[in-house]
C-alpha cells in the first residue's frame, strides 16, 4: 500500500523532537459547513501521521480540515499549554499531488505550512 495522499507531521519545538502519540483527524467540509471524517490516527514515534488516507485514495478538490489534540498531548506531559486544539483549514486544488501539512508546536504556540 502507498502512503497517504495527505499526511501530516508533528515537531514540538519545545522539546525540539517529534510529538508522538497525538491524535489527529482528517474531515472534508462541505460549502455549507458540514464535515465528514475521513480518517484519523495517531502520529508515531517520528511525529508522522501516513495513514489519514488509504494511499489508493484519491481526495477530491475542496476544503479539509485537520484538528490535532494537543491538550491531550500536553497532558500526558505534565505540561500546562495554553491550545487545547489546534485545527488546520487547507484548500486542496491538486488531488493527484501529495499534501503533506506540518505543525510547529508548542505550549503556548503553533505554526504551519505546506511541506513536500
Amino acid at each position: 500500500m502507498s502512503q497517504s495522499p495527505i499526511t501530516t507531521h508533528i515537531l514540538d519545538t519545545s522539546r525540539g523532537r517529534p510529538a508522538a502519540g497525538v491524535h489527529v483527524t482528517l474531515e472534508y467540509l462541505t460549502e455549507h459547513g458540514k464535515a465528514s471524517v475521513l480518517g484519523h490516527g495517531l502520529t508515531d514515534a517520528d511525529g508522522r501521521l501516513r495513514t489519514l488516507l488509504s494511499g489508493d485514495e484519491r481526495p477530491q478538490v475542496g476544503t479539509y480540515r485537520l484538528t490535532f489534540d494537543t491538550g491531550a498531548y500536553f497532558s500526558a506531559l505534565g505540561v500546562e499549554a495554553f491550545y487545547p486544539s489546534v485545527s488546520i483549514v487547507f484548500l486542496l486544488r491538486a488531488p493527484e499531488e501529495h499534501h503533506h501539512v506540518p505543525l510547529l508546536l508548542n505550549p503556548f504556540g503553533y505554526s504551519t505550512y505546506r511541506g513536500s
